[in-house]
């Protein structure tokens, strides 16, 4: 404890001992003058008297006598308790702020600690709080990494969001949070360089990592991927959104099925169980090669139970969606998104027992080849 406070009052802030040393600086003069003038004292003296009354001693051995005397010495005295007070009160203050931080780093670093995995994003600007969005409203633990101070405070904190108002590239930090628990570092600061600089950083003390960086230009693609980042986007390209895709690109499943329209709650049951996320369905027309895509991006079972509801209570609707699984003979591809490849191992084991699994992660070159075999020519 003692070795903290001397390091903590070692760090005070600049401003606050210039203040003080000129306030002190400036105070003496004005006693080691007036005791010359006004006291009648030599320069020996005078430096006695003044440090004596600022400091409010007052050993009495000079006493003033005349009215402008007795002024003098009250205003020395007086500015040399306000001296004292405020070099007190700029120790506190700073020693409060500098124990706050600490005590604030090691809550988060608890925090970080109870994280069963977590995802580290550093960045937080335009790009930054779409990705930041798209973790969040899948419930993925995120750390989130920049050194603006506004940016950092617009950001409400949770036990499944932690965030840390520091320099990447200044930091060890980056490289300790990028550990086994972590499912992926994106970067996605608007500076080139620095990103360059923060790959370099994490592979360099953790080879497995699955990063994923931004690339404001495109020529500086290549670089980042040589410096170790395992997929960059440009948001000239494709934006934000996929930045999020892509760091989840090994907990990303396309599952083509068979089924009816009738299973379609079992069948999200069985999602929604598992902890995953329903992001797409594309409907497969025989022959065709670029299928009918539906957003979905749910994994709340109630949003399952409003659409069986709807169908059963909208005859039209359901007729609707029969007459698209029957143009598409049932088949149909789920884009899911989960934490990790074991559930997803687990997932298709119950989906199995519920319904036909054509095959996983196929292209839809490999999917029209199979749906060909419907059409009746």
């Amino acid at each position: 404890m003692r070795k903290l406070t001397l390091r903590l009052l070692t760090k005070l802030p600049a401003v606050y001992m210039a203040n003080g040393l000129i306030i002190i600086i400036g105070l003496f003069i004005y006693g080691v003058i007036g005791s010359i003038f006004i006291m009648h004292l030599n320069l020996v003296d005078s430096i006695y008297y003044s440090v004596i009354t600022m400091a409010t001693v007052g050993y009495g051995d000079y006493t003033p006598h005349t009215g402008i005397q007795k002024i003098f010495a009250t205003t020395l005295a007086i500015a040399g308790v306000a001296l004292l007070a405020y070099v007190f009160n700029m120790m506190l203050t700073s020693f409060q702020e500098k124990m706050n931080q600490v005590s604030k780093g090691a809550r988060k670093m608890k925090a970080i600690n109870d994280m069963d995995d977590y995802y580290v994003l550093c960045g937080f600007g335009r790009v930054g709080k779409v990705v930041f969005d798209e973790l969040t409203q899948r419930n993925q633990n995120v750390i989130v990494i920049d050194k603006d101070e506004e940016a950092c405070g617009s950001i409400e904190e949770n036990d499944s969001v932690v965030v840390i108002q520091e320099d990447a590239t200044e930091s060890d930090l980056i490289s300790q949070l990028a550990g086994d628990k972590c499912n992926s570092v994106i970067i996605s600061i608007g500076d080139d360089v620095v990103n360059l600089f923060i790959v370099l950083t994490v592979r360099e003390t953790n080879q497995d990592t699955w990063i994923v960086s931004r690339a404001s230009k495109l020529e500086n693609i290549p670089r980042l991927r040589k410096a170790g980042a395992d997929k960059i986007v440009s948001p000239e390209v494709i934006g934000g959104k996929d930045l999020y895709y892509e760091s989840t690109r090994p907990h990303v499943l396309r599952l083509t099925v068979k089924h009816s329209s009738d299973e379609i709650l079992d069948e999200f049951k069985i999602i929604s169980k598992h902890g995953c996320t329903l992001e797409t369905i594309d409907y497969h027309i025989p022959g065709v090669e670029t299928p009918l895509k539906r957003k979905i991006k749910t994994m709340n079972l109630e949003d399952g139970k409003r659409y069986d509801n709807y169908l059963k209570t909208h005859p039209d609707a359901k007729a609707a969606l029969d007459n698209l699984y029957n143009a598409s003979y049932n088949i149909h591809s789920h884009l899911i998104s989960g934490p990790d490849r074991a559930t997803f191992d687990k997932l298709i084991e119950d989906l199995e027992k519920q319904e036909e699994i054509i095959g996983k992660n196929l292209t839809d070159k490999e999917i029209v080849k199979i749906t060909r075999k419907n059409l009746k020519i």
